[in-house]
């Protein structure tokens, strides 16, 4: 066998616009009116609502170029947007990407903090501070994710094919520059979230003195970031890795019949983790009550139209919203 058998690109132009589609207008719905929700209250702007806000931004940030992929890949991954603006997609997605992970890592930090050392921080924590700490954290992403920017994105005379990784051939060298990436970027913010909040669990088990709101907002954090981690990040990083080393396999002419199915798999660890854009909104409701209030005055004010759209006689329907 001089090559490996070809594997079918047809899953991703299926799969991916959907998905793209529904992220686009979700996530801005809900990023937009979250941000618009933290900026009316500027004035009231707490130190964990800071990095909320470049949360926020760093979604947008990503959402903003999704239509130009939508496009691509109804075009049967064709890219006619030009080589830069191919790179400058792919640095957005990586710097939401990895943006989103460094600032749910100092929302965990801030937490741990003020659960299980609330006297030593009481105080010395300000909102300079955690401006300080957002600018870093950008810098870090830009940092890690530039090298990236170097790697071949386009092929076909630059009117075909936009990578998210890189051609063929520099496969070999991106692997080993996003296994160090992945290891610096992820795995070690993932593990500073596994400890403080291991730490936080066995705090709150032990101490029935902690203020009962904080202990329900902790919980509610720690499920949004098992959520974002399980269904998100994680398949992402490792399949991403996974898909990498099966090319550099193929390229060595070492065949696998799970190649094909790898591919799959990454594909949809890339619509999983555009998810995290959509989902990363959650955060909102977690660290401001008044927009958790607002979220459920437009349930409440939901409610009565979709019991009306139940309702056989839709002549009912400005009746009874009136009514109610």
């Amino acid at each position: 066998m001089t090559s490996c058998p070809h594997i079918s690109l047809e899953f991703t132009g299926k799969f991916l616009p959907p998905v793209l589609v529904l992220v686009f207008i979700v996530g801005l719905v809900a990023n937009g009116w979250g941000l618009k929700s933290l900026l009316e209250n500027w004035k009231k702007l707490k130190i964990i609502n800071v990095f909320v806000l470049n949360l926020g931004l760093a979604d947008i940030l990503y959402l903003l170029t999704l239509p130009s992929l939508v496009v691509y890949y109804f075009m049967d991954s064709k890219w006619i947007f030009g080589d830069v603006f191919c790179k400058i997609t792919r640095f957005c997605f990586n710097l939401n990407l990895y943006g989103s992970i460094g600032f749910l890592t100092c929302i965990s930090v801030y937490r741990y903090l003020a659960i299980v050392h609330p006297m030593k921080v009481r105080g010395r924590l300000t909102l300079t501070h955690s401006v300080v700490i957002s600018v870093m954290v950008w810098l870090l992403v830009g940092i890690q994710s530039l090298p990236d920017m170097f790697y071949t994105k386009t092929s076909g005379n630059h009117t075909k094919g936009c990578y998210d990784t890189t051609s063929t051939t520099y496969v070999e060298d991106y692997l080993k520059y996003t296994l160090g990436w992945t290891f610096t970027a992820f795995c070690i913010p993932f593990l500073i979230i596994l400890g403080c909040y291991g730490h936080v669990v066995v705090v709150l088990c032990r101490k029935n003195a902690i203020n009962k709101v904080l202990k329900q907002r902790c919980l509610k954090l720690l499920f949004i970031l098992i959520l974002l981690f399980s269904v998100c990040y994680i398949p992402y990083h490792v399949l991403k890795n996974l898909n990498l080393w099966s090319r550099v396999l193929s390229k060595q002419k070492i065949c696998h019949q799970w190649n094909n199915r790898v591919y799959i798999a990454h594909q949809i660890s890339r619509g999983l983790v555009c998810l995290n854009s959509a989902l990363n909104p959650l955060i909102y409701c977690h660290g401001n009550d008044e927009i958790s209030a607002q979220l459920r005055h437009l349930l409440q004010r939901a409610r009565p139209m979709f019991k009306c759209l139940s309702l056989s006689n839709f002549r009912l329907c400005p009746r009874y919203i009136n009514h109610k």
